[in-house]
């Protein structure tokens, strides 16, 4: 694989307007390709190609549960989450958490359509996941 390599992620957007709005928010860049019913962003904070298309998002068992990009350290993590907050975007923080088998630092924000995304990094891995944490993490 090359350097270029990026994930793809193609999402169905209800308002495909608040959802662009939300994604130039999140990533700090807008939409590298726009036209009526869809639009596609390459962030640089990793290696996505995310496009939304109008249309009603998926629901039941097939949906995503969440998804997310991992950066190279806690001061990313920091970095943008006040990028996002600075920008008033609602965002739920989990700084030295233990959960899904690893102990990271890490906030969440939730597009338009529901789909969760968490940015995070990855601090250790544990033997173990915490119980009473699997739920709200996981």
């Amino acid at each position: 694989m090359s350097d270029n390599t990026k994930i793809h992620v193609h999402l169905n957007a209800a308002n495909l307007q608040k959802s662009k709005e939300f994604y130039t928010r999140l990533f700090g860049v807008g939409p590298v390709k726009e036209k009526a019913d869809y639009a596609k962003f390459l962030p640089e904070l990793g290696p996505l190609n995310l496009a939304i298309s109008q249309g009603e998002p998926s629901s039941g068992e097939g949906r995503a549960h969440h998804l997310g990009i991992q950066v190279d350290s806690p001061e990313i993590v920091r970095r943008e989450l006040e990028r996002v907050q600075k920008l008033g975007l609602p965002v739920r923080v989990e700084l030295n958490t233990t959960c899904c088998y690893a102990n990271q630092d890490k906030f969440w924000v939730v597009d338009p359509d529901g789909v969760e995304w968490e940015i995070y990094h990855l601090n250790y891995d544990v033997a173990e996941k915490k119980s009473e944490t699997v739920a709200a993490c996981c």
